[in-house]
């Protein structure tokens, strides 16, 4: 598997118009799998275009009219299930059931957003203030984008897209060039679904490709999730030329426990939370407070769970977690565990060095404390 993604718009595929590329790597073999074009801003342009030109017509549609691509498209992504949870894997490293959840939780925002005619409806307030009534109605921005991270290539497109074209915007995607495939797979499902040319569109690249939309006029909202860092210059490029913006930065969740805390449980949901997606995302417990006592029992507790925890290929049967994204960042995190230990934390369990059979150029961690 090699394949050059392109990009999406007006109904349409075509090629990147820049010659450069970006390789697409399996994490658990660093395997080239896929080629990724570098959208140029005049490019760039062009797809903007596209979806302004598709906006008045879509914005005019019917709410009741409009959600019925999103009723084929739950359906569509139904059929699909399987086959996008094993490109989410390959992809990205997670486990096929972290896939499927991550699937599955994308398709119930669709679902949801099949709602819109009922969760878009206005109000009205009579007499606030002397002969005064007061009304308010919703309505569509135009040209919304969506910038999408590497840990969910395919749940958090769907945090925004379903909603956005069912109130009346038409969508330009661009995902991450870590994990392009994914949302280039679903785009082939929108037209099928009867989605007009031009409502939902897809634009491959790096930072440049992100900038050129950050600064198109014709982009009136971006939603971004990733890191605190990029989050915050797309919040103030995105500001700075005008534009809605909810720019989602890096979270970790600090964890108390009380002595009193049930043992089984609470190890079970701790060790999920801190090493699920191998700790690649915003629900991941990096830091963990143990009270009083807590500490005797949970610390042996959570280094037994963790040492148990089976790593591996996301693809193959029993493994419960897969590698981290890039050899970028498994040498960023050795570094982290490192710099800890110089720091003078005690370090419980190290998961820094492991070969996995039959997958030693893979980017693997196991669980560390």
């Amino acid at each position: 598997m090699n394949e050059e993604m392109q990009n999406y718009y007006g109904g349409k595929w075509e090629n990147g118009a820049s010659s450069e590329f970006l390789a697409v790597h399996n994490p658990a073999t660093n395997e080239i799998i896929g080629q990724v074009p570098l959208t140029p801003p005049e490019q760039v342009d062009r797809i903007v275009q596209a979806a302004s030109r598709s906006f008045e017509d879509w914005r005019r549609t019917p709410a009741a009219t409009r959600i019925q691509p999103l009723f084929n498209l739950k359906f569509l992504l139904e059929e699909s299930f399987d086959e996008l949870a094993r490109l989410i894997s390959t992809e990205n490293g997670k486990t096929l059931g972290e896939s499927g959840g991550e699937m599955r939780r994308a398709i119930e925002n669709v679902e949801v957003a099949c709602g819109i005619p009922i969760l878009m409806q206005s109000e009205f307030s009579e007499d606030i203030a002397s002969g005064i009534d007061e009304f308010m109605i919703r309505q569509p921005v135009g040209v919304v984008t969506i910038i999408a991270p590497f840990n969910f290539p395919g749940m958090i497109p769907f945090w925004f897209l379903p909603y956005a074209v069912a109130c009346g915007n038409t969508v330009v995607i661009k995902p991450s060039e870590r994990c392009p495939m994914t949302m280039h797979k679903i785009a082939n499902l929108f037209e099928k679904a009867g989605f007009p040319p031009g409502v939902i569109n897809i634009a491959h690249g790096g930072p440049d490709t992100v900038n050129a939309l950050l600064d198109h006029p014709e982009v009136k909202a971006v939603s971004f999730v990733g890191s605190t860092p990029v989050a915050r210059h797309i919040y103030a490029r995105s500001a700075a030329n005008g534009k809605r913006v909810q720019a989602q930065g890096g979270a970790k969740n600090p964890l108390v426990i009380m002595p009193d805390a049930d043992v089984d449980m609470t190890t079970r949901i701790v060790i999920d939370s801190v090493f699920g997606n191998a700790g690649q995302r915003c629900l991941a417990a990096a830091t963990t407070i143990l009270v009083g006592e807590a500490s005797e029992v949970f610390l042996p507790a959570f280094r037994e769970a963790a040492a148990d925890r089976i790593v591996g290929c996301g693809l193959d049967d029993g493994v419960q977690m897969g590698p981290v994204i890039t050899p970028q960042s498994k040498v960023r995190i050795q570094g982290i565990i490192e710099q800890g230990v110089k720091d003078g934390a005690e370090l419980v369990l190290d998961g820094r060095q492991v070969t996995i059979p039959s997958y030693e150029n893979g980017n693997f961690l196991r669980p560390s404390i």
